[in-house]
């Protein structure tokens, strides 16, 4: 990992978590396994800091541990490094299941987010607690269960109990694959009388299942909302949702987070028109998808985004997905993007003559650019100077005599490139949030100020006070004070949108780590 990667995690354990957390995270940060001897010497914290921190830590599970192969009756502590960025995308999780559940969906996602762990009876008492609208024991269970089929909740492993030994001391936790996605079984009866405090809570059939987010099901949405997004914004809606059928059809029989594999493209198993056109059937009214089913999937296979492609005739058209090509293109559109904002659109045309060539000379590029020599050696070496490009050389032997010539050549190093603008969004993500924070500090008693004037006007109106009161209540926040505090959150609320942005590129250029190269992805997937 890389050093700004380093300072993104550091800055997010202490927004979150605080300032003892981030020294214990920093530690972990710098080494792969660390016993608690190791952490006390190393943070000079006292034990008992050291011990909540990684209690914290484990809670999140931004933290694994093990029995160290040294002791076995000492525990090691690893910070699952991936993990703490997901901190910063909570806001989204708890918005995905806000689209897909509804306000009990939300509900059960940020409160098992708040907690990193809930039983599923805690979730619906505390919503049928909370809940300003009566809703029915029934409905706030069988979305809990729908989200758990969905795969969105993930059942935690439990302690084994096996017979104790002096020299072991480090629990180890075990789950079969077959209970990770398997509902519990609430009796709402019991659930009726926990309300009422007939009986305790501790007597609840699920009160030893704790659920987590599975944060790979998620991820696999927002890669999903990627692609859909890029055909809809080229070929319309009806192209779309043809593609968000084939992406279904392709999860029943394909590992949605199959790795690249000795070199071969990561296509999926394949799919036929038929089958399509049984799902639509099933399952859409658009009659327009229905009646031209087999034109869209052409337009879809033919475009140059490659997201699908032909492989034979049975059942109208065989076809398969290639995730491999679907995000080197959507990655290369990226840095593309990136290019013509720093260097302006002819650096961009450069950029695509050495993709489309592989190889090219400085003189032959400035002809397939179309630009001219001056300008165009200009660009093409500000390029390499900031990594986009690369040189490669090549000598020939010179005969009779006479001295080796040799060739430049322009090419591309594309996964060069993404580790590259990878390291440059976690130090503008760093940069964004480390502002943030000094903005609220800063202002502080402002903010603060504001709050509970909202707070207490909030509160007047509730009892009816007049209108006039509440003006001179508000009066008491001056007007350089209100045209300080307006600025304040105009620049918190662009510098969120930007957290928002960078995070989505950081995402795209995650997802072309994981499906284009053989190095770790950041992007972790439950088994």
């Amino acid at each position: 990992m890389s050093l700004d990667y380093g300072n993104l995690c550091s800055v997010i354990l202490k927004q979150y978590f605080g300032e003892v957390v981030q020294i214990v995270g920093d530690c972990l940060f710098v080494a792969n396994w660390r016993t608690l001897y190791n952490l006390v010497k190393t943070t000079n914290l006292t034990k008992r800091e050291v011990c909540k921190a990684l209690a914290v830590l484990c809670k999140y599970h931004l933290v694994s541990f093990r029995a160290s192969n040294f002791n076995p009756s000492v525990a090691e502590y690893l910070l699952n490094r991936d993990e703490v960025l997901y901190v910063v995308r909570y806001a989204r999780y708890v918005h995905r299941m806000q689209m897909e559940y509804g306000n009990i969906g939300s509900f059960i996602c940020e409160e098992i987010l708040h907690n990193g762990s809930q039983t599923g009876t805690n979730l619906m008492l505390k919503y049928l607690a909370d809940a300003n609208e009566k809703e029915k024991i029934e409905t706030v269970r069988d979305i809990f269960v729908r989200m758990i089929r969905a795969n969105y909740l993930i059942r935690l492993p439990k302690l084994v109990q096996g017979e104790r030994s002096e020299t072991v001391a480090v629990p180890k936790l075990h789950i079969d694959v077959d209970d990770l996605f398997n509902p519990p079984n609430i009796d709402l009866s019991l659930l009726a009388k926990i309300r009422t405090g007939t009986i305790l809570l501790c007597h609840a059939g699920d009160s030893d299942t704790l659920w987590q987010i599975n944060f790979s099901r998620f991820h696999q949405d927002f890669r999903d909302s990627i692609m859909i997004g890029a055909i809809e914004r080229k070929m319309g809606s009806s192209a779309a949702e043809c593609f968000q059928y084939i992406l279904k059809q392709m999860y029943e029989r394909t590992d949605p987070w199959q790795r690249v594999k000795d070199n071969l493209q990561q296509i999926s198993n394949p799919f036929t028109v038929a089958e399509i056109k049984q799902m639509l059937l099933k399952n859409s009214k658009n009659f327009d998808l229905m009646t031209n089913l087999e034109q869209y999937i052409t337009l879809i296979a033919d475009d140059s985004l490659g997201f699908i492609r032909k492989i034979g005739e049975m059942g109208s058209g065989q076809y398969v997905v290639d995730l491999s090509q679907a995000f080197e293109e959507l990655t290369l559109c990226c840095i593309e993007n990136i290019i013509t904002e720093r260097f302006g659109s002819k650096a961009s045309r450069i950029f695509r003559v050495v993709r489309m060539k592989k190889y090219i000379e400085q003189e032959d590029l400035q002809k397939e650019a179309m630009i001219p020599a001056k300008e165009a050696k200009l660009l093409s070496y500000n390029l390499f100077q900031e990594q986009f490009l690369q040189i490669k050389s090549i000598r020939k032997p010179g005969g009779g005599g006479a001295a080796a010539k040799a060739f430049f050549l322009f090419h591309l190093k594309h996964l060069q490139i993404v580790t590259m603008l990878l390291d440059i969004c976690y130090k503008a993500l760093y940069n964004d949030i480390t502002r943030s924070n000094y903005e609220k500090v800063e202002h502080k008693r402002l903010i603060d100020k504001s709050q509970k004037l909202d707070s207490i006007v909030a509160t007047m109106e509730e009892r009816g006070e007049s209108e006039d009161y509440i003006a001179e209540i508000l009066e008491t926040l001056t007007p350089p004070e209100r045209e300080i505090l307006e600025k304040v959150k105009n620049r918190i609320k662009i510098l969120s949108k930007a957290e928002l942005t960078i995070d989505d590129n950081i995402f795209l250029l995650q997802m072309y780590i994981h499906h284009c190269s053989h190095l770790p992805t950041a992007t972790s997937v439950a088994k």
